[in-house]
């Protein structure tokens, strides 16, 4: 199945893509001829999963999106105090190539300002047998997760035409700023401005930002955690020049644009965004860069302040109903048939708040499934809260679901994503509990490939599963010797202590059983149907009911009374041991049910 964010992001790229505002950066010749419709867009997770569509392998020049990454190198060689004393972290509100300098000092207001890159440019040193620039390169390069080049016709135009950066270095170094011959540093910051790079390249450099300085791809550790703190905190304040404010208002993520056309944005811990479009506004930003970043934003809730808690790792499990079975006694050959297709029925456990990164994780497992698996499963009771970007997720995955022959089914005792699920024109099969839903997907595979295997709705008790260890004969005896009883949904069959009354054998319907919880409140153990028995493990300890049996809809029974047990003991114990026999392999079937959730639970 495709994801639906490959789909939004297809939709969104269609859209703006007819916006056609802006102009190519042309004070560099070596770029002022570059096609204005390149157009791409990467989304990097912070595990480096990447979503992609468009010109996202078409290279370009990577510019002033250069400054984060050198300023964290800066302060990972120097420390944050001796980068501090040579340049500030003040938003300067000018554009990119202003001469932003403190009045005395000469300090320029922050790195992502020409000035302030040139002087992070000036505080690196050459190292373990690299220059400076080597050292520069490699570190994008770890950042990127593949080796990159600078295009030397590019840096050799920005060398020549260049003359304000020219004029800076030299600025810089009168105030002592730039401690050395500032001609190397200028050529130094050319070419770290000249690395040419892709959108896939910018967003798994911004995804590694996002993931704490670890590259999710090559898990190397390219930059400490502290200076990734700084350089994402710059970036939210600085990163967009004179237009700071206004995005940090509208997008909400740490972000850096480039005269090349590049744009990145960083969510800490969920995303890295990468935008290609070279046309500019009045800031140097890539307008559709701008565009796409905004809609995103809106769509996806990625502006920090509703993305800010990530919460638990939404996906707390992925498993087939083979290693959680409804504990609905089968024949044997439909419970082979089940056996044999279990794995066509998968159930995804989720957790904690579903917000974009949550709902990015559920629709990326649901993309990955086999081509069999018919029938899936969400199990939601674990879930917190549940974003608009979230159901929307949800809705267009259910119609993905469907178009590719696929049900979804949702367990949610609270009920509220089915109904906006359904409000939104997917209806799904809902269920306030995981047991009922499993139920609900034996019954579809055996529809699906086994018709005539189908449990009937009504069982009687010489047909019951419980009863098949005997022979036919005994069978029939057994159920001569029963009662019909009938109960409405909410009836109370047995409670909490009752004695020992006798076997009851579901004809029809279910019943719901509950134990008191540690606060006292009723817990939900699991939901019986047709063809299942309770109450013989009331003949435990002191012969006492262990839990309260409701009806759970209406339900028809049959009840081989405690008085006729204790008849056949006495006068036929041939056909009371059969029974007990029977009884208790049927109670076995329950405990190695019991156990195999149990080891779902222990491995998640």
């Amino acid at each position: 199945m495709d994801s639906p964010i490959e789909h939004y992001l297809q939709r969104i790229h269609a859209e703006i893509a007819g916006l056609k505002d802006g102009q190519p950066y042309s004070s560099i010749p070596a770029m002022a001829h570059v096609d204005p419709d390149h157009f791409g867009i990467v989304l990097a997770t912070a595990d480096g999963y990447v979503y992609e569509v468009g010109d996202t392998r078409e290279e370009f020049s990577i510019q002033s999106i250069s400054k984060p990454f050198t300023y964290g190198l800066a302060l990972a060689d120097r420390g944050m105090e001796e980068v501090d004393a040579k340049v500030d972290v003040e938003p300067s509100g000018d554009s990119f190539n202003e001469i932003s300098l403190a009045e005395g000092t000469g300090r320029p207001a922050n790195a992502m300002i020409n000035a302030g890159a040139l002087t992070a440019t000036s505080l690196l040193r050459g190292a373990g047998g690299n220059s400076r620039f080597k050292r520069i390169l490699n570190t994008y390069s770890a950042f990127a997760g593949r080796q990159l080049s600078v295009s030397e016709r590019i840096y050799q135009s920005e060398l020549k035409s260049g003359h304000r950066n020219h004029a800076l270095g030299y600025l810089l170094r009168s105030f002592d700023i730039i401690e050395s011959d500032p001609a190397p540093v200028i050529q130094d910051y050319f070419r770290q401005c000249s690395v040419m790079v892709n959108a896939l390249d910018l967003a798994m450099m911004a995804a590694t930002l996002a993931n704490a300085g670890r590259n999710p791809l090559t898990n190397d550790q390219v930059l400490d955690i502290a200076s990734v703190e700084r350089v994402l905190s710059v970036m939210a304040t600085c990163g967009m020049y004179d237009d700071a404010g206004s995005w940090m208002s509208s997008v909400g993520m740490p972000a850096k644009s480039g005269v090349g056309g590049g744009t990145i944005a960083v969510l800490p811990g969920q995303i890295g965004l990468a935008v290609y479009s070279p046309p500019l506004d009045g800031h140097g930003s890539s307008v559709r860069g701008v565009a796409v970043s905004q809609r995103l934003s809106h769509d996806l809730e990625l502006h920090f302040v509703r993305a800010g808690r990530t919460g638990k790792s939404a996906l707390r499990g992925s498993y087939d109903i083979g290693t959680t079975p409804s504990g609905i006694r089968r024949s044997e050959d439909a419970a082979a048939l089940l056996r044999a297709n279990a794995h066509r029925a998968r159930i995804l456990e989720l957790n904690g708040d579903l917000l974009f990164a949550g709902a990015e994780a559920m629709v990326r497992e649901l993309a990955s499934l086999e081509d069999d698996v018919v029938l899936v499963v969400l199990d939601l009771r674990s879930v917190d809260e549940v974003s608009g970007v979230a159901l929307r997720m949800f809705n267009e995955a259910a119609s993905m679901l469907a178009v590719s022959g696929r049900q979804l089914a949702v367990v949610d005792s609270a009920g509220d994503v089915p109904a906006a699920l359904a409000e939104g024109g997917q209806p799904v099969a809902a269920f306030g509990t995981r047991s009922a839903a499993v139920e609900w997907c034996e019954e579809e595979l055996l529809r699906r490939y086994g018709a005539d295997l189908v449990q009937p709705e009504r069982i009687l008790p010489a047909d019951s599963p419980a009863l098949a260890p005997l022979d036919a004969e005994a069978a029939k005896d057994l159920a001569g010797r029963m009662e019909e009883l009938s109960y409405q949904d909410g009836d109370v069959i047995r409670r909490i202590g009752q004695r020992f009354s006798g076997v009851y054998f579901i004809a029809s319907g279910h019943v719901q059983t509950l134990m008191p919880g540690p606060s006292g409140h009723r817990v939900k153990l699991n939901r019986l149907g047709a063809g299942m028995t309770f109450g013989e493990m009331a003949l435990g300890e002191d012969k006492r009911q262990e839990t309260t049996v409701k009806a759970d809809g209406d339900v028809t029974l049959w009840r081989l009374p405690a008085e006729e047990i204790s008849r056949m003991e006495e006068n036929e114990p041939r056909l009371a041991l059969q029974l007990w026999r029977a009884l208790t392999q049927d109670a076995y079937t329950r405990v190695e049910q019991y156990l195999r959730e149990t080891a779902v639970r222990v491995e998640d």
